[in-house]
């Protein structure tokens, strides 16, 4: 698996693994190419204890590489570096999964045109995975982000009256067994304040490793 999750971020961000401790800028094509949900995501990075990178366009990577490698201090000033001043570059956790919890699976997989479907399982790529109720309604759902082909992201969603019944677990734990038989690394991110999604992914077989993800993005309001 280790294998695996080295060629996903070596793919979707340009270079991996780390030089060294601290957080390194590196160019890359895929800042300035569409992503899984088809739209440009130009400042992305993943940082670990030992170290991380921090991908940007090409012709940014000068400009940004100059800031230095301080993590925190490269993370306040990218924004300004990048023409941005009012977005910010912000962190969540990064978790990847080498072995699912071992859950009863929950759900079945079905294509996105499906008009069982609900609408927030519409963006994402390939089929997805829906659980239903004891009466066909849907009960909660799984996308994939498939970032390339060596590393495939999980988003879930339930219902809000099947919270609480470890449904979303058992989700995540079927669709990441579903994406190494893919052939590719199963990853789950979250916020960090988000202790919902964050006990699901210990539950489902995703540690915390310590690990982040890094974006740029523009504030609300």
């Amino acid at each position: 698996m280790a294998a695996r999750l080295t060629a996903h971020l070596e793919s979707w961000l340009g270079r991996w693994p780390p030089p060294g401790p601290g957080l390194h800028v590196a160019g890359s094509v895929q800042r300035s190419r569409p992503g899984w949900d088809g739209h440009v995501h130009g400042v992305v990075g993943v940082m670990t204890p030992d170290g991380g990178i921090l991908s940007v366009p090409l012709e940014a990577e000068a400009a940004v590489s100059a800031l230095g490698v301080e993590p925190d201090a490269l993370i306040r000033s990218v924004p300004a570096a990048l023409g941005r001043p009012g977005a910010v570059l912000g962190r969540g956790a990064f978790r990847w999964s080498e072995e699912p919890a071992h859950l009863a699976d929950a759900g079945e997989w079905i294509a996105r045109s499906d008009p069982r479907v609900p609408e927030w399982l519409h963006p994402f790529n390939g089929d997805v995975l829906v659980a239903w109720d004891e009466d066909g309604s849907y009960a909660g759902g799984v996308g994939r982000k498939q970032h390339d082909a060596h590393g495939h992201e999980l988003s879930v969603g339930t219902d809000e009256r099947m919270r609480g019944r470890g449904l979303a677990r058992r989700l995540v734990a079927q669709a990441a067994r579903r994406v190494i038989a893919d052939g590719a690394v199963p990853t789950y991110l979250h916020a960090f304040d988000n202790t919902a999604s964050a006990r699901v992914a210990d539950a489902a077989g995703f540690p915390d490793r310590g690990w982040q993800v890094l974006e740029l993005f523009q504030p609300r309001g």
